[in-house]
């Protein structure tokens, strides 16, 4: 156990310092669809053929290759995948629509029944604040919370113990 620890520790520090032989180590990403074409001899070269290949665009909710622009697999054996222009997701600026800034940063606030006081102290929010929020939702008593959030917008996300509500 030891002796892996210290290869996996001297791995790291080579990869670090000689980075020629990050690659070696760690492998390169692989192109395997290039501007909406399949590259066959990318396939072959990870020995995947287009079962694989098909399998894990769907892992990445992509149903049809001719939706792909770009699919590359990366060293850890995940794909990223650039679906073509056409078919992604309309964003706020493509439909000319004003981002509303985020107050928050998404942070947990009630864990299990319990106040996460540092979070609260650090977004600067107070305990009757928590409260107000809490009974606006019809929550009574914080241990019946199994986990809350503040939402970028400064809303307060709930998810109350089934077993426990009344």
């Amino acid at each position: 156990m030891v002796e892996w620890s210290l290869l996996t520790i001297l791995m790291g520090v080579v990869t670090l310092r000689f980075p020629k032989l990050r690659n070696v180590i760690d492998g390169e990403p692989t192109i395997l669809i290039r501007n909406g074409k399949i590259l066959e001899q990318a396939l072959k070269s990870q020995r995947m053929n287009i079962d694989d290949l098909t399998m894990l665009l769907r892992k990445k909710n992509v149903f049809s290759i001719k939706d792909v622009d770009y699919a590359i697999l990366e060293p850890d054996g995940a794909l990223s995948v650039l679906k073509k222009q056409d078919v992604q997701a309309a964003t706020k600026k493509d439909v000319h629509a004003k981002p509303s800034p985020s107050l928050y940063l998404p942070t947990e606030i009630i864990s299990d029944g319990r106040v996460v006081q540092h979070n609260l102290q650090e977004l600067k929010l107070s305990q009757d604040w928590l409260e107000q929020q809490l009974r606006q939702q019809g929550v009574t008593d914080v241990k019946n919370v199994f986990y809350a959030e503040i939402q970028g917008d400064g809303s307060l996300y709930v998810d109350q113990y089934q077993e426990r509500v009344q």
